[in-house]
């Protein structure tokens, strides 16, 4: 009789133990997605998959610091589509997407750190430019430059506003300065980013013309005490300065 409660008690303990792990699994050892994003988040191969320090880039470089000055555990996976990294996040306890832009009809769905940085459309132009734009009906009268089935793109030719498009948004920087286009219509940072890829440098904003900022979106499984720890560290970093200077190191 005293060993079949000994056992009893054993497999009951066993049974805790096991549930606390699985309790705590979720938010102390994430499992970390995203995809390629320049300069945002880059697999270093330039391919569609890559794992943990074969990925870099702005937000990668700011959620492994945050997720050190917060010490939770992860493991990070680039990797394609978009579509399947949303979805294994949206319904997967322990997962984490980024950088994911908060729009109203995500907001509930998630829970949020950030934000990482901006995704702002812009208008660029060469430093020594005299265009000045208030508003984007001002830019009709240039030649404008942007990336083939890119949305800036296709917002600018439902505006009317005919942009000459190329395969490759970097292109562009060289055809600004080579003066075959006015302006170039891209993303900040991106633009900013494949400019100087291209050893084009010293290029100046004329336009913000939509704003957007970008996050860490997480599975609403994790932990509030996770997520408050998270977004502790990284209000701290950019108070420390870190957060910009892990901008200047791609921008």
């Amino acid at each position: 009789m005293l060993k079949r409660l000994l056992l009893a008690l054993a497999s009951a303990s066993l049974l805790l133990i096991n549930g606390a792990h699985a309790a705590a699994g979720p938010y102390t050892n994430l499992v970390l997605l995203t995809e390629n994003f320049p300069p945002y988040n880059m697999a270093k191969n330039g391919k569609n998959f890559a794992q943990d320090e074969n990925i870099n880039g702005i937000a990668v470089d700011i959620v492994r610091e945050m997720f050190k000055r917060a010490d939770i555990t992860y493991s990070l996976t680039l990797r394609f589509p978009w579509e399947r990294i949303y979805k294994l996040t949206l319904e997967k306890p322990g997962y984490g997407v980024f950088v994911m832009a908060r729009l109203p009809d995500r907001e509930k769905l998630f829970k949020w750190v950030g934000p990482i940085g901006p995704d702002d459309w812009i208008m660029l132009a060469k430093a020594d430019s005299k265009i000045t734009l208030e508003t984007l009906n001002d830019a009709r009268k240039y030649k404008i430059g942007a990336y083939k089935g890119d949305a800036i793109a296709e917002t600018l030719a439902k505006q009317g506003l005919k942009p000459v498009v190329v395969l490759r948004d970097q292109d562009n920087a060289r055809k600004l300065v080579n003066g075959q286009i006015d302006l170039w219509a891209t993303g900040d940072p991106a633009g900013r980013y494949l400019a100087r890829q291209d050893g084009v440098t010293g290029l100046k904003t004329v336009l913000r013309f939509h704003s957007a900022e970008l996050y860490l979106a997480l599975n609403k499984n994790v932990s509030d005490d996770a997520v408050a720890k998270l977004q502790a560290a990284l209000d701290q970093m950019r108070k420390d300065g870190v957060v910009d200077e892990i901008m200047a190191r791609y921008l």
